[in-house]
């Protein structure tokens, strides 16, 4: 006989009392995926190796093992021994207390982030931090994006469109294969030199 057939039914382990006890708090669709995952493992299992059924109990514990594993989140926190205080594969910098307040409080409630409360029509976003940061660097006018690509691309499209822009071998970055600095010169429009330098030219034949 195949002992296989033993194994209980989907339903029949989604109704065991450890596990209804855990779906309360991971829900139903993950605790479905754990019980097909683990009823799944332990088939192969018992084909690879003639052993007995896990018993009812053994099986809805593992079933409760694995939505805690599935319910992990993906990030976690490590500690930064690399030598490098700004780390881009570790998020970069911290944020000062005062501002995870102040998302915190940001995301708890509706906030007038595009919209004049004194006319009542749709606003700019930027006019929340264009003062202060115009401020803090002398600048004309500012704005915010979420990443130093978004700011390259922007700088360059006002500053450099349709001209020469020269930059450092030392600064042609490449970014996770798919920020390449060139390429986003290119995108703003920036005409890239067509020579190189003298030391990178071809020695010419004796």
């Amino acid at each position: 006989m195949d002992v296989r057939r033993s194994l209980p039914a989907v339903d029949t382990l989604l109704a065991h009392p450890t596990v209804q006890a855990a779906r309360q708090r991971f829900g139903h669709r993950l605790t479905r995926r754990a019980v097909r995952e683990i009823l799944d493992q332990t088939r192969d299992h018992l084909a690879r190796a003639a052993t007995t059924v896990p018993s009812a109990e053994t099986l809805a514990e593992r079933t409760v093992a694995r939505m805690a594993e599935l319910a992990r989140p993906a990030s976690r926190t490590v500690f930064n021994l690399t030598g490098t205080v700004i780390h881009t594969n570790l998020g970069r910098s911290t944020l000062a207390e005062a501002a995870i307040e102040a998302m915190a409080e940001a995301a708890r409630q509706p906030v007038a982030l595009e919209y004049e409360l004194d006319s009542g029509r749709r606003g700019d976003r930027d006019r929340l931090v264009e003062d202060l940061l115009c401020e803090l660097t002398g600048a004309e006018a500012a704005t915010v994006v979420n990443n130093n690509a978004a700011a390259v691309l922007l700088a360059l499209g006002a500053l450099g469109a349709g001209r020469e822009a020269l930059i450092s071998r030392g600064e042609l970055i490449e970014i996770g294969g798919a920020f390449r600095m060139p390429d986003i010169m290119q995108a703003a429009g920036c005409r890239l030199p067509a020579t190189r330098s003298r030391r990178h030219q071809p020695h010419s034949p004796a």
